[in-house]
């Protein structure tokens, strides 16, 4: 039963990746910042082999990829929860539970929050979406030899078909995410002493407990000829089959606006109008433009700073510099990359902290970011307790909130009460009945035999 099952789903996922529909054909570019971008056309994603999204459908939920085999992707990216893990700040390694409920294992304590909101995966597969992460600190880069540029170098960055599957490697990597504390696991040791790559590495470690599963074995051999032909599983083949299902599962473009876009419905009501000042008087497709609603751009947005910030774990101060810790620029200071707003009212909380738990609070701050923090509501942010957590440091700091603000983009539109409920009526509209469900959903199992988080 088992085998038939697996064959109508690797049937189904072909038909849908392969089937061309009517609106393949690219709509007229937008006139001007007022003007509806054009409807999402299939040439705007990258093929996806079926074979490889559903062996990455498994790897996903699959808690082996971690240090102590306790945290999968789905951990902090659930579809419970829009892809996200409706929480402020994630509690990695060192949590138990899922989502909002999740809390401190009082035999295991964190050594701290991880220090940025767990992003949304939606549309990660289309083909303008080549700088990830809210620094940017991953991106399409043609001219280098493997096409991409990551902190880590170049002999970390061969063997990756995408940068959706490059940005695996950082999760893995990371002691308060998925690899674990310091002697914990086997992976930990490696990423402690500094064995990523190679033999003996932490990606060489997971590797081999993913081959050693014969039922993963089998499945890597179908998807990758190379494979077949005797090549050994390596990390990256994870990352692919990973960034293969995380493409075709969250491919988000059948939402009511996306049948406006195609010239099928019109807006009416608060949505219309909503989409007016969107489009119009509030100035949000100065950023949120195109099909996918970003510019791919950074713009300090005088968003709050809770929890630890990013930093070197010697670095006492609490601040996230944004994209200038990547440039070295002073002019990127408190810069964040614009997210997609597809599927935003099921996303939150919002921010590149997570500060607003509150859609509408955080557009009537967002509107004018220079004056935003002066009345930030603390309450509005959702973080579980964590003992010894510092989590207001850096707005308890009027220096750092000055710079905070200083960096901010200045003037704004104000919003009323009225502008934000036709704002949200909008957004509401960008939600995806079919991306938010997802198409395989969640396995019932995994090889591993470990527990999926439902």
């Amino acid at each position: 039963m088992k085998t038939t099952t697996s064959h109508i789903m690797l049937a189904l996922v072909s038909a849908i990746v392969a089937v061309g529909v009517a609106r393949a054909t690219a709509g007229a570019e937008p006139r001007g910042e007022t003007a509806l971008p054009r409807a999402v056309v299939d040439a705007d994603y990258r093929p996806v082999e079926a074979a490889a999204a559903r062996l990455g459908q498994l790897l996903f939920y699959d808690p082996i990829l971690s240090g102590n085999r306790n945290i999968s992707c789905a951990t902090c990216h659930h579809p419970r929860f829009g892809t996200s893990d409706g929480m402020a700040l994630s509690l990695g390694e060192g949590g138990i539970g899922l989502g909002p409920d999740r809390v401190v294992d009082p035999d295991n304590v964190p050594e701290q929050r991880v220090p940025r909101n767990a992003q949304a995966l939606f549309n990660l597969g289309a083909r303008e979406f080549t700088v990830l992460f809210h620094d940017g600190r991953i991106e399409e880069d043609p001219s280098r030899p493997t096409g991409l540029r990551t902190p880590l170098g170049a002999d970390m960055e061969a063997g990756f078909d995408s940068v959706l599957s490059a940005q695996t490697m950082f999760p893995v990597l990371s002691p308060d995410e998925m690899a674990g504390h310091y002697s914990e696991s086997d992976v930990s040791r490696a990423v402690r002493l500094g064995r990523l790559a190679g033999a003996g590495g932490a990606w060489d470690i997971i590797a081999g407990r993913v081959a050693a599963i014969p039922r993963y074995a089998e499945m890597f051999r179908a998807a990758y000829p190379e494979i077949a032909a005797g090549r050994p599983i390596a990390f990256t083949d994870i990352s692919n089959a990973v960034a293969a299902f995380v493409a075709f599962e969250w491919r988000s473009d059948d939402a009511p606006f996306d049948a406006v876009l195609r010239g099928e419905r019109v807006a009416t009501g608060a949505a219309a109008r909503g989409q007016g000042l969107f489009y119009g008087a509030a100035g949000c497709a100065a950023c949120h433009r195109g099909p996918f609603l970003t510019d791919h751009a950074f713009h300090a947005m005088g968003a709050p700073q809770i929890g630890p910030g990013k930093g070197a774990r010697f670095e006492r101060h609490r601040r996230d510099e944004g994209r200038m810790e990547v440039t070295g620029h002073p002019d990127d200071a408190y810069k964040f990359r614009t997210p997609s707003l597809r599927n935003v009212a099921r996303t939150g909380p919002w921010g590149h902290a997570g500060a607003h738990d509150d859609l509408a609070a955080f557009l009537a701050d967002h509107a004018t970011p220079a004056d935003a923090l002066s009345h930030y509501d603390r309450t509005a942010a959702r973080l579980p307790e964590l003992p010894g957590a510092s989590d207001w440091d850096a707005l308890d700091d009027a220096a750092e909130v000055s710079l905070i603000r200083a960096a901010a983009v200045e003037g704004g539109v104000p919003l009323d009460g009225t502008d934000i409920a036709a704002l949200i009526a909008f957004l509401e509209t960008l939600s995806d009945p079919v991306a938010l469900g997802g198409r395989l959903g969640i396995p019932a199992e995994v090889p591993s035999g470990l527990k999926v988080e439902r």
